[in-house]
């Protein structure tokens, strides 16, 4: 089992212990609610169990097999084949965004991209980073540190949520020497 994978098997242990729940209670809860999205889901397991953004996000993948990494590798699809689709249409002049910051954050040492939906998700033992495109003129990028120094650039996110702070990057050149550190710092802790 890599690191991943049991980062993943922690997770899903912690969540039953929180809840008091088996999976099968959990995913029974999730089928049995009659929502069909994602989103829904998410909202319907927080308030219902008092779960944080990225536990149900867990929870969700994990009772209905929907992790968009394994259908990607089911597939046969590379990472690139997933930025194209991601970074396609009137997001494709964002990928430079993303190319240069991930050109960056390779020199750092190993770690797993897993694509999802609309993003990627930087892991090590567990997640440090995730990059995407949220509207067609700007990426974000999520943070999981929870110590850097404030700047006007770093938009600290509310408890629960899937990183610490966003960066919004609107142009390659914002990606400056500061906020590869931050990452850094995230990478680093994350492993």
């Amino acid at each position: 089992m890599s690191s991943v994978e049991r980062a993943k098997a922690t997770q899903i242990e912690n969540i039953q212990k929180k809840t008091g729940k088996s999976m099968e209670e959990l995913t029974e809860l999730i089928e049995s609610s009659g929502l069909t999205k994602h989103g829904e889901i998410r909202t319907m397991l927080m308030d219902k169990l008092g779960l944080g953004y990225g536990d149900a996000t867990m929870l969700i993948q994990f009772a209905l097999k929907k992790d968009v990494h394994i259908i990607v590798q089911e597939k046969g699809l590379t990472t690139d084949d997933v930025l194209d689709e991601i970074y396609s249409g009137p997001k494709a002049s964002l990928r430079p965004i993303h190319d240069k910051l991930m050109n960056a954050i390779d020199q750092f040492g190993e770690f797993e991209i897993a694509p999802k939906k609309g993003y990627v998700s930087l892991r090590r033992k567990r997640q440090f980073a995730m990059l995407g495109p949220a509207t067609n003129t700007r990426v974000e990028l999520g943070i999981n540190s929870k110590d850097l120094d404030a700047d006007a650039r770093l938009l600290e996110q509310p408890a629960g949520s899937m990183c610490n702070y966003k960066v919004r990057l609107t142009d390659p050149d914002q990606v400056d020497e500061t906020i590869i550190s931050w990452v850094l710092r995230a990478y680093e802790k994350a492993g």
